[in-house]
């Protein structure tokens, strides 16, 4: 009876270890672990900053980054196929869809833009602003870049 329990138990530890073995890992990458990246003038104004990208690996789609935007820093016009997420973290900054009025944005502030919506964010004239970007990718797209926002567009300069 006590080698039959033995070998009970010394099963369920093999079961177990093959369950283990076959489950993914999480993965942490670690703050510091990746360089950032200056914001590419076709796609930004101004000195804007991108750290820490993370993307999604297999069936997972999402993909983002933290963006720092200097003051006046902006993005070009642009949409997302499955929309957009920002979360707001540091500063102050706009938000604007096209054809519709511009929206401060702050710490502590999410903004949803939904898929296709032509838009642009950045900070204001005088504040940096920082935000988490979350999107997802569709078909191994997840932006769609336009044209730059031009300075008669931007409301500090008007």
């Amino acid at each position: 009876m006590k080698n039959l329990a033995a070998t009970a138990l010394a099963l369920s530890l093999l079961a177990l270890d093959s369950q283990a073995q076959e489950t993914p890992m999480l993965t942490v990458t670690a703050n510091g672990s990746q360089p950032s990246a200056k914001g590419p003038a076709d796609y930004f104004t101004g000195t804007v900053r991108v750290d820490s990208p993370f993307k999604g690996t297999d069936a997972a789609r999402v993909s983002g980054a933290t963006v720092t935007f200097e003051p006046g820093a902006r993005t070009a016009w642009h949409s997302h196929p499955l929309g957009q997420t920002l979360i707001v973290t540091a500063g102050m900054g706009w938000v604007q869809q096209l054809n519709k009025p511009v929206q401060q944005i702050q710490p502590g502030d999410t903004v949803w833009i939904p898929p296709h919506v032509k838009h642009w964010h950045g900070a204001t004239a005088t504040t940096a602003m920082t935000h988490i970007a979350i999107a997802e990718v569709l078909d191994g797209k997840v932006v769609e870049w336009m044209e730059q926002v031009s300075d008669a567009q931007y409301p500090d300069a008007q």
